[in-house]
């Protein structure tokens, strides 16, 4: 293993973050770490632009996804009431359909194909700033029964399963806020909460932010939090949990060993995506981490174990591009080279006979909605560098083949048709009282002053892709029309079904 150069980690990430110096704009934090001393702690811009408070290592953000192997570390704790091999039907017997019999295992591992809560509700229209609560998500979840694949077959992101897990163990008696103040912060020293609700008052908490066309704007999420991203703290604090992971010490005893471990699916082949933690690599050197996105947070938390270093990044503005900052300071920190980007021939392509559909653009592959940047494999493919959209592809016969969340696929350039004339009207989605209607080359959601326009662009054999904005994000989608009814498929949710009026 090459030995950690501190000196090249703290130029790295000074220069990766300076430019959150200029003007008022919020920042964050890079910390670089063994498991006995932080030796980097590098911050820029600001906590809170309505006070000028600066960002510091200490600032507490919302970690977002990160949250994930805490979650996963708390089930391993009771594993003896809350087994990996265990369907979620045993815990939570209101689940019907497929998804009662997917088990704890898959729901964590990313291959159990629960359609993503938030994303679902995005198809029937309620934007990210809709305000819900718990038991009538469960409630939601435990209606919809089907998958958006058949477990085991996929590896696509999810919040679902950690939402699902999250309940299985309250009803067991363990709530994820008393597992942390219990067993983890008091044992480590650190500040963590997590909140249920994104307007739960967090002691410190520094606002997010992100770019609207008028400056920076205040970020807001309506959806009730569980721990498959409600964990909040500062860079510091988790830059000492992660401490105790690499010393395989205390509370975090086992998380590497145990929850790194390699998943597969049901054919055997191993998967990159554990129970909360992600495996890469950079160089010669072997990484585990995992990253974290809410509205105006960015967060990273990427290990190389071999070596017995780590980086942590946490920021609280939505353009910070937090894999890359933590990977480009881990290879300062280790000497390693960064992989070379490369790229596909742009266009917009489809998967015949599916609503699948891929678009090149910019050295970045977006799969149903979901982009993810290129790099070069070595033996002429094009891959990802994601564990949970993993990436392998290639241009062959006039469009691009290759495997993506390790399915065999291949898509062939969008051919225009007419469906777009003969599907204007309503459509709706009687069972959860949401509807839409297509007005040219419009795609109308909601009520009021709220509904919403999405742009409708052909994509063949009876296919539309629909855009819009949610928030400070983009919101894509196809809708794959079969006699009367229009079938909507996004990256994360796969299962809606609207019908004509």
């Amino acid at each position: 293993m090459p030995l950690a150069n501190w000196s090249a980690a703290a130029d790295a990430a000074s220069a990766l973050v300076a430019g959150w110096n200029e003007g008022d704009a919020p920042g964050g934090a890079i910390l670089a770490f063994d498991a006995r001393k932080i030796h980097v702690a590098v911050a820029a811009g600001l906590a809170n632009l309505a006070t000028a408070t600066p960002f510091s290592a200490d600032t507490v953000v919302r970690y977002a996804s990160v949250t994930k192997h805490v979650l996963a570390a708390m089930q391993r704790r009771h594993r003896a009431q809350v087994a990996l091999e265990d369907p979620l039907g045993r815990h939570l017997p209101e689940l019907r359909g497929p998804m009662a019999e997917v088990t704890i295992g898959r729901a964590l591992d990313m291959t159990g194909g629960l359609p993503d809560v938030r994303e679902t509700l995005s198809l029937l229209g309620l934007s990210v700033h809709t305000a819900t609560e718990a038991g009538p998500l469960l409630e939601f979840i435990a209606s919809l029964g089907a998958l958006n694949f058949p477990a085991g077959t996929e590896v696509s992101y999810s919040n679902t399963g950690y939402r699902l897990v999250e309940t299985a163990l309250a009803r067991q008696g363990h709530a994820f806020e008393d597992f942390l103040q219990t067993e983890i912060a008091p044992a480590l020293g650190i500040q963590w909460h997590a909140p249920e609700r994104w307007f739960d008052i967090v002691p410190g908490l520094a606002p997010g932010y992100w770019r609207g066309g008028e400056g920076w704007q205040l970020g807001t999420a309506g959806l009730h939090l569980s721990a498959s991203g409600s964990l909040t703290g500062s860079a510091r604090s988790l830059a000492i949990w992660a401490q105790a992971m690499l010393a395989d010490h205390g509370p975090a005893a086992g998380v590497l060993a145990e929850q790194a471990a390699l998943r597969h699916l049901s054919d055997g082949r191993p998967t990159r995506y554990g129970l909360g933690l992600t495996h890469g690599t950079l160089g010669a050197v072997a990484l585990v981490g995992h990253g974290g996105s809410h509205v105006g947070y960015k967060t990273y938390l990427l290990l190389a174990p071999a070596a017995g270093v780590g980086v942590v990044m946490v920021s609280n503005r939505e353009d910070a591009a937090s894999y890359t900052l933590a990977l480009k300071t881990m290879a300062a920190l280790l000497d390693q080279p960064m992989p070379p980007a490369t790229t596909l021939p742009e266009g917009l392509y489809a998967e015949a006979g599916t609503s699948h559909w891929l678009e090149v653009k910019g050295g970045t592959a977006t799969f149903l909605g979901a982009g993810e940047a290129l790099y070069e494999s070595g033996d002429g493919w094009a891959v990802s560098l994601s564990a949970h959209l993993p990436m392998r592809l290639r241009p062959a016969d006039g469009g691009i083949e290759g495997e993506i969340g390790h399915v065999r696929r291949f898509f062939q350039p969008v051919a225009a048709d007419d469906i777009l004339a003969q599907v204007q009207g309503h459509w709706s989605c009687p069972a959860y009282h949401a509807g839409f209607d297509i007005e040219g080359d419009g795609l109308f959601m909601g009520t009021g002053p709220a509904r919403s326009r999405a742009t409708l662009r052909p994509l063949g054999e009876g296919r539309l892709l629909a855009e819009t904005a949610d928030g400070p994000w983009q919101k894509q989608f196809s809708l794959r029309f079969q006699g009367g009814t229009a079938s909507l498929t996004a990256n994360r949710s796969r299962v809606l079904t609207y019908t004509t009026v």
